[in-house]
């Protein structure tokens, strides 16, 4: 049975880019934590990730933290952003570690876990200018002075986060700036730190460049190793897939139609007034799918055609001189938004790639060419 909208997902490419990725920080004396939020922490790509070494998983659902417990992935699993009071229990109960800021939310951890018997972990966030979450560097030895009297918490960590809210990159000068603060706290509190979080995929361009990575040891990865790119500019990383996921749709409609509406024109149903370019008739292609299911502007054709715009549960291509019939698929490159809505939709199907003998060897020379020639580039 032919499964429509679904994304196919490539294991063995999320493979290699982890295993990628693990050798590049490791090289720096970094370790690699899993980010699974972006797939919903779809089962067997928390397996694969586990299957490569990657020893550490986040999420920041603690929904999806229950699935993963629950289906006894080994891994520590870490809540990536700080729960709600609401969640505490639930956090203590299934989450080994969670991200904090908030002294309040840190004090009804502490007295969940004296219920739950058991020490919770947790790693403190602060911030470094992006202004998504942390705590400032000036508040933040108060706030650990104030953690250690928790008997039932464990400071496990010090994180900091780049370029999600602000935009702000992870400099050299910026990253020797929290390295600084961070071995300031270990000697001023006698802080043995398994986890000195230093920031996420935008954190690739520095530590290809850095000489000396500081007292980072952790790095959070999710878009680097599902679709191979470093987030500060987008840019592909060298030997990785951007290809592991592909969206798949089913052509419900295919006609030679204007290429401007026609009639007393208002807002869409999304609220948005839409503008034409007058092309004649042309052949415009509907496929079932739309924003119900996925971040269209986070689709690209594979083939050469045009989106030329969505509602709900279509969209309208332009497939130029391609001919299309009911029932013909189209396959769509994804970004990391797209990735994210249509694998947490439950409209869209999930389905697993698996190479055959002759694909893989093929995977293998191709990486093996892309060494070749970033070494004759290089000169290495």
């Amino acid at each position: 049975m032919v499964l429509l909208p679904r994304v196919e997902i490539n294991l063995e490419k999320i493979k290699h880019n982890a295993k990628t990725l693990k050798k590049i920080y490791g090289r720096k004396g970094i370790d690699v934590t899993g980010v699974v939020k972006g797939v919903a922490a779809d089962l067997k790509i928390a397996a694969a990730l586990v299957e490569c070494g990657i020893t550490s998983l986040a999420d920041s659902k603690i929904a999806n933290i229950i699935k993963l417990k629950r289906a006894g992935i080994k891994a520590d699993l870490i809540l990536l952003r700080s729960p709600g009071i609401s969640e505490v229990e639930k956090t203590v109960q299934y989450a080994d570690t969670s991200m904090n800021t908030e002294l309040d939310v840190i004090r009804a951890l502490s007295a969940e876990a004296a219920r739950q018997k058991k020490k919770h972990k947790i790693i403190l966030m602060v911030e470094m200018g992006d202004l998504r979450e942390g705590i400032l560097l000036k508040d933040a030895p108060a706030m650990i002075h104030e953690v250690l009297k928790y008997p039932d918490i464990e400071i496990a960590g010090i994180g900091t986060n780049f370029a999600c809210f602000g935009g702000v990159l992870p400099t050299e000068q910026k990253m020797r700036e929290f390295s600084r603060f961070v071995r300031a706290m270990q000697e001023l509190f006698s802080l043995k730190l398994p986890y000195v979080s230093g920031g996420n995929s935008a954190n690739y361009n520095w530590v290809m460049k850095t000489k000396d990575a500081g007292a980072v040891n952790n790095i959070r990865l999710g878009e680097s190793i599902l679709l191979g790119r470093e987030t500060s500019g987008g840019r592909a990383i060298p030997s990785l897939y951007q290809d592991a996921f592909c969206f798949v749709a089913e052509v419900i409609e295919s006609k030679i139609k204007p290429s401007v509406p026609y009639g007393m024109i208002g807002k869409n149903a999304f609220g948005e007034r839409v503008s034409f370019q007058d092309r004649g008739n042309r052949r415009r292609t509907i496929v079932g799918a739309g924003r119900h299911d996925v971040l269209v502007p986070g689709l690209t054709p594979v083939q050469p055609f045009e989106i030329l715009g969505s509602s709900s549960d279509h969209i309208i291509l332009d497939t130029k001189d391609a001919i299309l019939k009911p029932g013909d698929e189209v396959r769509f490159y994804m970004n990391y938004g797209a990735v994210l809505t249509a694998m947490t939709s439950p409209y869209v199907h999930k389905t697993y790639v698996y190479p055959d003998a002759k694909t893989r060897e093929w995977y293998k020379q191709q990486f093996i060419l892309s060494r070749v020639a970033k070494q004759e580039k290089t000169g290495a």
